[in-house]
């Protein structure tokens, strides 16, 4: 077993692990590491793990120390210069008349490489804007051509929820999500009531996925013939995560609901009596 300590280079970022060497390192430190020979600095968001040496790559660096005042003010500097790269690069974009869209500048901590996330339609020629970019800020030029999940992961909002975007608050890589889900979790299958601002399926749907399979384990499916302390009837609705159950009587009108603990332990005791 090998411990490591986990960085994100950016909030809700993946997750790289390097080792501590003989330094301890707590949660939120402010971390210089080397990846991939250029200086980043990263934040820790997993303090220490053990892994099997086969589940990791096969170099592992070793993070460099934490990270010093000064090196905190070349950051905010950098941070400060890609902004205006990010303005600089949008108007060459404009001049050029390519079809695209910059969407975040960013430098590595040593300033060896500035690299600038862009979307499109399709692919793009930007060899000529790579050269415009290179004479103006004078060091290696990547561009990067995202999708659109990772742009709504960049730029960051509030969701249909009124909550921050998870994708840009903490979770760390995406995952797959399919309309099966949504069908499970009984909700409309409107696109525009189950797609999130980049226009994909909500995020949440997957990691909230687990606790409806669990909850429908569980509670009776639709249709079924129960017993209840008001007598037997059809469940006719659920609410999986509140456990309430939506049973149509004989001779009444509307269903009654039943909160599914209460209701079960009581068809349990009755079951023991018989």
């Amino acid at each position: 077993m090998v411990e490591v300590v986990g960085v994100r280079y950016r909030d809700a970022g993946h997750i790289y692990y390097f080792t501590p060497g003989d330094s301890e390192y707590g949660y939120n430190d402010k971390v210089l590491v080397e990846s991939q020979q250029t200086l980043h600095i990263a934040t820790v968001a997993v303090p220490k793990k053990e892994f099997d040496l086969e589940d990791l790559p096969e170099t592992v660096n070793r993070i460099l120390h934490k990270v010093t005042p000064a090196e905190l003010k070349i950051s905010k500097k950098n941070q400060d210069d890609a902004l205006r790269a990010f303005t600089i690069a949008k108007e060459k974009v404009k001049a050029r008349q390519l079809e695209m869209k910059i969407i975040r500048a960013a430098y590595t901590f040593d300033r060896s490489k500035l690299t600038f996330s862009f979307t499109a339609d399709g692919r793009i020629d930007f060899r000529e804007l790579v050269k415009d970019l290179a004479a103006v800020f004078r060091t290696r030029i990547e561009l990067q051509q995202i999708g659109v999940r990772d742009e709504a992961k960049m730029i960051g909002s509030i969701g249909p929820c009124g909550r921050p975007l998870c994708c840009s608050s903490f979770l760390g890589d995406f995952v797959p999500v399919s309309i099966k889900m949504a069908k499970e979790q009984g909700l409309s299958l409107n696109p525009a009531k189950i797609s999130g601002l980049c226009g994909r399926l909500m995020c949440c749907l997957q990691y909230e996925s687990e606790a409806y399979e669990e909850a429908k384990k569980e509670l009776p499916d639709f249709g079924t013939m129960i017993e209840t302390p008001d007598g037997k009837g059809k469940v006719v609705g659920l609410n999986l995560l509140s456990r309430i159950v939506s049973v149509r009587l004989k001779g009444l009108e509307n269903p009654v609901e039943y909160e599914w603990d209460e209701l079960k332990n009581a068809i349990e005791v009755g079951e023991m009596n018989g």
